[in-house]
């Protein structure tokens, strides 16, 4: 059984970044596909980023691709989410997600979740 907590979240102001952190304890996760998801209030959790176990071609949804980077660190069991350029609509709260096998977008696809990180971005 993997656990995820995620951190990182705070208030910045728009322009600016934040790197958000997810650790895994639990279990190795080299083989599995990492995803971060977002909720913002009164909105359904859409899909955000998602990496191979191998680090290789991330997936970005279209709204955050040039801004964000999705990148993991296999040794120390931990995949994170550098932000730049942030606006308020990036508002939201960030989660983290494993699954077995190849990275997804579909939040479906996945099975572990971390308990969210806050990220609130001011105009």
């Amino acid at each position: 059984q993997v656990q995820l907590v995620e951190s990182g979240g705070r208030l910045v102001q728009a322009g600016g970044s934040l790197r958000l952190s997810c650790a895994a304890s639990g279990r190795t996760f080299s083989s599995y596909g990492l995803g971060w998801f977002r909720q913002a209030p009164g909105k359904e959790r859409e899909f955000v980023a998602t990496i191979t176990w191998s680090g290789r071609n991330p997936l970005y949804a279209a709204s955050v691709k040039g801004r964000f980077t999705i990148s993991r660190d296999n040794a120390k069991n931990t995949v994170y989410l550098q932000m730049n350029s942030l606006k308020p609509e990036d508002t939201a709260v960030y989660y983290c997600a494993v699954r077995r096998g190849a990275y997804s977008d579909r939040e479906s696809d996945y099975d572990t979740w971390g308990q969210g990180t806050q990220v609130t971005v001011s105009s």
